[in-house]
């Protein structure tokens, strides 16, 4: 069997019998290929894997500049490959399963301030077609908090724009709905009605945002035109960084947590408190740039 074939009986797998998300899947696939490929190079069967040839292959990783955070999400991998290669009789036992993921240090997210937002929006030309549909995938991205993928599959039956609401697919196919704001609405009618209908012509796009060619604009597409934007306005930052800001500036509005973890979709509060950790970061520095003299200094009162 090719190594390419073993992968691909993986990756369908992982998305069937474990049940992961389109991109997990694909990042996983793509951590075992790569594991696939190192086995060749050193001339290792697959069939006679011990713990220490893994071990030996995540120090390999780690010397070739993955951060922490790459090797455990290679652990991640081996440890679903191990327990699919066990389920296929291809391994006795899954080896991966001793690898100790490593304690990746936390660190806070990127965030931009609201004039900062302004800059990178206002740098979008409106009067070329794809200007005025990026700033309302922008607009949106920023006052939904959404991920790239899925600003990418956000369908037209799930926008509504009357209401100002949307619903979102995120992460493991879970729903939640998402009101936006009243610079996203303007944006989103200006682009529906002006400049979507001529790049789809008679076709019938389920998805709201859509190419030059009239396809459904894919998360790539996102990115590559985030860049053209960042460079234009000077402002360091990625994609995501409009989800960070989102969350951090609904936070230091006043909004209560547990909300913020609801618009964001996450399973879990403690992913959503790191916000908190940025905006109390942010605020020192705030204090420390206009009270240069209060720096170190511990009073009694």
């Amino acid at each position: 069997m090719t190594v390419e074939l073993l992968v691909q009986q993986f990756y369908t797998d992982v998305r069937t019998v474990e049940r992961l998300s389109e991109n997990t899947a694909k990042t996983y696939s793509e951590s075992v290929l790569l594991f696939l490929r190192w086995l060749s190079e050193e001339k290792i069967k697959l069939s006679s894997i011990t713990v220490k040839n893994l071990v030996y292959y995540l120090v390999w990783r780690k010397t070739n500049g993955c951060d922490e955070r790459t090797v455990a999400k290679d652990i991640s991998a081996l440890r679903l490959f191990g327990s699919f290669l066990k389920r296929k009789n291809y391994w006795q036992e899954n080896f991966a399963l001793p690898l100790d993921r490593p304690k990746a240090g936390r660190s806070l997210p990127r965030v931009l301030s609201v004039e900062q937002v302004d800059a990178f929006l206002n740098a979008i030309d409106l009067s070329k077609p794809l200007g005025v549909r990026d700033r309302a995938l922008f607009e949106l991205i920023y006052s939904c908090g959404l991920r790239i993928s899925e600003a990418a599959g956000l369908k037209i039956q799930n926008l509504h724009l009357n209401e100002r609401v949307l619903v979102v697919s995120g992460k493991g196919g879970k729903e939640r709905m998402v009101p936006f704001g009243e610079a996203a609405k303007i944006r989103l009618e200006a682009y529906l009605t002006e400049v979507r209908p001529s790049l789809v012509g008679t076709r019938v796009i389920d998805e709201v945002f859509v190419n030059y060619q009239g396809k459904p604009l894919s998360r790539k597409g996102i990115w590559k035109n985030f860049q053209v934007y960042e460079t234009k306005s000077g402002i360091n930052a990625k994609v995501h960084t409009l989800r960070h800001s989102f969350a951090t500036h609904l936070l230091a509005g006043g909004m209560d947590l547990r909300s913020v973890q609801e618009l964001l979709g996450h399973s879990d509060l403690a992913t959503t408190t790191i916000y908190t950790h940025v905006e109390n970061s942010q605020l020192r520095e705030t204090h420390k740039k206009f009270f240069p003299g209060h720096k170190n200094e511990d009073r009694e009162v």
